[in-house]
């Protein structure tokens, strides 16, 4: 093991400790808001960790939500794929992906979502499809959001056992347990204000230092070696470009790291415009490491004293380490630390967001409505916590044990695709929409997709689709929105099949397997709710005709059970 890298020791302890301060006067804070919600009666105790009582503005808003995004994974992504000979900057997505994601989420899903008062994500999905439904869609988010803490969390490990020379597991424990710390007491008012600090911390770390990389000695000119770092598409290769740039675009939407922002805005509007924003933060933070990874390509290493290349090259089982190599060997030992702090930074803005996202759906969507009915908010509240440890340990341990962790995160990330994206979709924008066209469409898409291969899995293909390469075993169709649209097709055309079986009557008693489709009469109906006090009436109509409401009574004196009838044409 090299020698141990006193000043970057130093500087890394500093700013755990500065975190966590934030983290703790964070903490601090939301309990005083949270008691005046709860005096106040607006918000429950569960919604105010898992929404910060839905009190994000617009400058903190920003700041939470592009630090989501702008984590370990994104900024040491995208080092390594402008440096990567087989890639440059052409084939490197994330950047452009992510932001089309956030104004296409603006756009279309945050007014929705936030409109209709959801907690998480997956809410509009319990309410159309019931909970065990539900529950089955759990999976594939929850293993998106732990793959992605354990992926960054191994990229710590590793980041920081090549800067500062110690061992690559204690440094991921300590950043998991710090983060777990700040997350577990403030939920995500203290993730939402450390995010701020660490986005600070990785654009002046980042900016800082980049100009000594780039005017070290042993850097040349990166405008004169532009073709070796911005790279090209190969014609055979635009079906594959184009799958993944819609995998990293629409896939990066049905995220709860995303939708918890959303949900914790102050109003509609101020959730669109978080998005909006948030995207040109994405883009302006990626400006650093995409610089980074072309000094990289400029760079002679053996003339830094890097020693780990082929023919001035770095070795591909080392090029994930592109960034904190650069701070390494091509800036001062000065500079260094505060480079390793904004890699540090980048991985705990991500990490323990996501931690808390999976907590917060494993808690309200699955252990409330599955398992525990009559649980209090303060029970709930103790069932996120726990979940909380659970989630970041396990994390903690993948990205400490499995070497692999990208591939499994990337392959995490092509499920939501597949399998969440037409769903929510569906769910949003679909009013005839049903349990029965969802189950169809989860394993149909599944389907789809694992028979088209998957080298992570070890599975060959079934099914080869024009361009199928035999030598290399790469499909060249783009079979992941294959898969994808696959699902969406199947899902509406079951679904609207089982509504008009169950419209004109066929759809009775048993026949009704997963008992979703009494909510749905068969036509326009009047509820007597009541008298008027002048004896007029009145009537509420959901926007498909589907219910209709004939008020009789004293609206005040009526009972709730047109309440539901009312929340279903809404969804509808």
């Amino acid at each position: 093991m090299a020698a141990v890298n006193i000043p970057g020791m130093v500087g890394i302890v500093a700013f755990y400790l500065f975190i966590l301060a934030v983290g703790i006067w964070a903490a601090r804070r939301s309990k005083k808001t949270s008691a005046r919600n709860h005096a106040n009666g607006t918000m429950t105790d569960s919604e105010d960790v898992m929404l910060a009582g839905r009190d994000i503005g617009l400058f903190v808003g920003v700041f939470t939500m592009t630090a989501t995004w702008v984590g370990g994974g994104y900024i040491n992504g995208t080092a390594e794929g402008v440096y990567d000979p087989k890639k440059g900057l052409l084939l490197c997505q994330a950047p452009i992906g992510y932001a089309l994601s956030l104004v296409i989420g603006g756009l279309f899903f945050a007014n929705k979502m936030r409109s209709f008062g959801y907690v998480t994500m997956l809410d509009p999905l319990q309410a159309k499809y019931g909970e065990r439904m539900c529950g089955l869609l759990f999976i594939p988010a929850m293993l998106g959001e732990i793959f992605w803490s354990a992926a960054i969390l191994s990229a710590l490990g590793s980041t920081i056992a090549v800067v500062i020379g110690i061992d690559g597991t204690i440094s991921v424990i300590v950043s998991a347990c710090i983060a777990l710390l700040y997350t577990l007491f403030g939920g995500l008012y203290a993730v939402a204000y450390t995010d701020v600090v660490q986005l600070f911390c990785i654009f002046v770390g980042l900016w800082v230092s980049l100009p000594f990389a780039m005017t070290n000695p042993a850097v040349h000119s990166i405008a004169a070696n532009s073709t070796r770092w911005i790279g090209s598409i190969a014609a055979q290769d635009v079906a594959l470009y184009i799958d993944d740039l819609l995998m990293l675009t629409l896939g990066g939407i049905p995220w709860q790291v995303y939708f918890q922002r959303v949900l914790s805005a102050r109003t509609a509007r101020s959730a669109q415009m978080l998005s909006y924003m948030a995207s040109f933060g994405c883009l302006a933070m990626a400006i650093p490491p995409i610089l980074i990874g072309a000094v990289a390509a400029s760079a002679d290493w053996q003339a830094a004293g890097y020693n780990g290349t082929i023919n001035n090259v770095i070795k591909e089982s080392e090029r994930k380490l592109v960034l904190p190599l650069v701070i390494q060997y091509l800036c001062p030992p000065a500079i260094s630390f505060i480079g390793l702090g904004a890699i540090s930074a980048a991985v705990m803005s991500s990490a323990d967001s996501s931690v808390l996202s999976a907590a917060s759906m494993f808690a309200h969507n699955v252990v409330q409505p599955l398992f525990w009915r009559g649980a209090t908010e303060r029970q709930i509240i103790v069932v996120m916590r726990v979940s909380i440890f659970v989630v970041g340990a396990l994390a903690c341990v993948l990205g400490i044990m499995i070497e692999s962790i990208y591939e499994l995160w990337f392959l995490s990330s092509d499920l939501v695709y597949v399998i969440l994206f037409p769903q929510l979709v569906s769910v949003l924008f679909v009013p005839f929409t049903n349990t029965y066209g969802s189950f169809t469409g989860f394993f149909v898409g599944i389907f789809l997709r694992l028979t088209s291969g998957e080298k992570t899995l070890g599975l060959t293909p079934l099914f080869f689709y024009p361009g199928y390469d035999y030598e290399t075993k790469l499909q060249r169709a783009p079979v992941k929105t294959i898969a994808m649209l696959g699902n969406l097709l199947v899902s509406t055309c079951v679904a609207y099949l089982m509504h008009r079986l169950w419209l004109a009557g066929k759809l009775k008693g048993r026949l009704d397997f997963f008992q979703c489709m009494r909510r749905e009469p068969r036509q326009p109906q009047t509820i007597v709710i009541g008298v008027d006090e002048s004896g007029a009436s009145g009537h509420l109509t959901s926007q498909d005709n589907a219910c209709e409401l004939e008020a009789v009574a004293p609206l005040g004196d009526a009972p709730t059970n047109g309440k539901q009838c009312a929340e279903d044409a809404q969804l509808d």
